[in-house]
C-alpha cells in the first residue's frame, strides 16, 4: 500500500465497539501498544473489522502533537506513546521529529520550529506522541 500518512502502524484488531453511529476500533501493536481509532459505524462495517484482524494503522504527522511535561495535566487525546526522541530534521518554518517507542516502532510528528525551540528539544529525550481517534486512519486487506 502507498500513502502520504507518515506514521503507518501494522497490529492487529484488539477490540471493536459498535455502536449505532460510531465505532471504536483498537489495534494491539508490537512492544504491547496499542492505537484507538474511532470511526462511523458505517466505515467500520464496510471495512469488516473483526477481533485477530491484520491492520494498520495510519496517522499524518500534522496530527501527531509532542508533549515533554504532563505537569500535572491528562490529555483527553486516546492516543499517547511515549518514546525517545530519535531524529530531528529541521526545515525552514517545520521540522519532522522522530520519536522510537518500545518495541522499535516509531512516530513522526510535524512540529513547527518556534514549539521545537520553545519545547527544547532534543535527541535523546523523552516525549509523549499524542493524537485523538478521529485522527487514525485504519487500512484492511481487500
Amino acid at each position: 500500500m502507498k500513502t502520504s500518512a507518515r506514521n503507518q502502524f501494522p497490529g492487529s484488531v484488539v477490540a471493536v465497539n459498535q455502536g449505532p453511529v460510531t465505532a471504536q476500533v483498537t489495534l494491539g501493536l508490537a512492544g504491547g501498544m496499542e492505537i484507538t481509532a474511532s470511526m462511523t459505524s458505517a466505515a467500520a462495517e464496510r471495512l469488516g473489522v473483526a477481533v485477530g484482524q491484520q491492520a494498520m494503522a495510519l496517522v499524518k504527522s500534522s496530527e501527531v502533537v509532542l508533549v515533554t511535561d504532563f505537569a500535572g495535566y491528562k490529555l483527553s487525546a486516546r492516543n499517547q506513546l511515549t518514546g525517545t526522541i530519535a531524529s530531528l530534521q529541521r526545515g525552514s518554518a517545520v521540522s519532522l521529529v522522530g520519536v522510537t517507542l518500545p518495541g522499535g516502532l516509531g512516530v513522526t510528528a510535524s512540529v513547527t520550529n518556534d514549539a521545537v525551540d520553545a519545547l527544547g528539544l532534543k535527541v535523546g529525550q523523552q516525549a509523549t506522541a499524542a493524537f485523538k481517534a478521529y485522527a487514525v486512519m485504519v487500512a484492511v486487506k481487500a
